[in-house]
């Protein structure tokens, strides 16, 4: 059958065309291109392989914060403690019912530090020494004793208000709490640390 028996068939039509898959169009650097290019990119060298090799990075050490960089004035207002006054923190990104099993006594205390009676200067050296091993031994739960504060001038403890300040700029602090009645009350708190061995173990 010709194209005039097809039904529809116009005369204006054409046959479709068929392109090459591929056009190949001829190009030349100039002198003045190639010497360009050659002071732009400078030595070559052939690869002795095409393949390219991908190696996985290790994630970097978080830095620990030994003290040294603690302020003793808070970045963002926070209120002052009096006495009987409870707290409690939690770092961003983690979830709240994180800071409630920390507040019932599900971790379970690993370590304990007193640091009652100490001055605000030794008790921040200390602090940081003691957050320091506990990261390297994988505690993670501790209980701080900073005292009630009855020596303090007014109804504001010096040493409580610094730690509530100091344990908010630790990097590893996931949450910390004041303790239960049997374990110091007002007067301590319990510290949640980051695992920071699962951190640097991982791939």
């Amino acid at each position: 059958m010709g194209l005039d028996g097809l039904k529809g068939y116009n005369g204006n039509m054409r046959k479709p065309v068929h392109l090459p898959k591929k056009i190949h169009t001829a190009f030349s650097l100039t002198e003045e291109d190639s010497r360009l290019f050659r002071e732009t990119v400078g030595m070559v060298s052939p690869m002795a392989s095409d393949r390219v090799l991908l190696e996985k990075k290790r994630p970097e050490p978080r830095r620990h914060s030994h003290g040294a960089d603690w302020s003793d004035v808070a970045p963002v207002e926070i209120p002052l403690l009096a006495m009987g006054d409870v707290t409690s923190f939690v770092a961003p990104g983690i979830q709240k019912r994180v800071l409630q099993r920390l507040r019932a006594g599900k971790f379970g205390v690993d370590v304990e530090l007193d640091l009652h009676g100490l001055t605000a200067d030794e008790a921040k050296r200390r602090l940081a020494s003691f957050l320091r091993i506990c990261l390297a031994d994988g505690c993670r739960c501790l209980h701080l004793i900073h005292g009630k504060g009855y020596r303090s001038e007014g109804d504001y403890p010096i040493l409580k208000n610094r730690i509530n300040l100091w344990l908010r700029q630790h990097p590893d602090v996931f949450a910390f709490c004041t303790a239960k009645p049997t374990d110091g009350g007002t007067g301590a708190v319990y510290v949640l640390l980051r695992d920071i061995r699962k951190v640097n173990d991982s791939p």
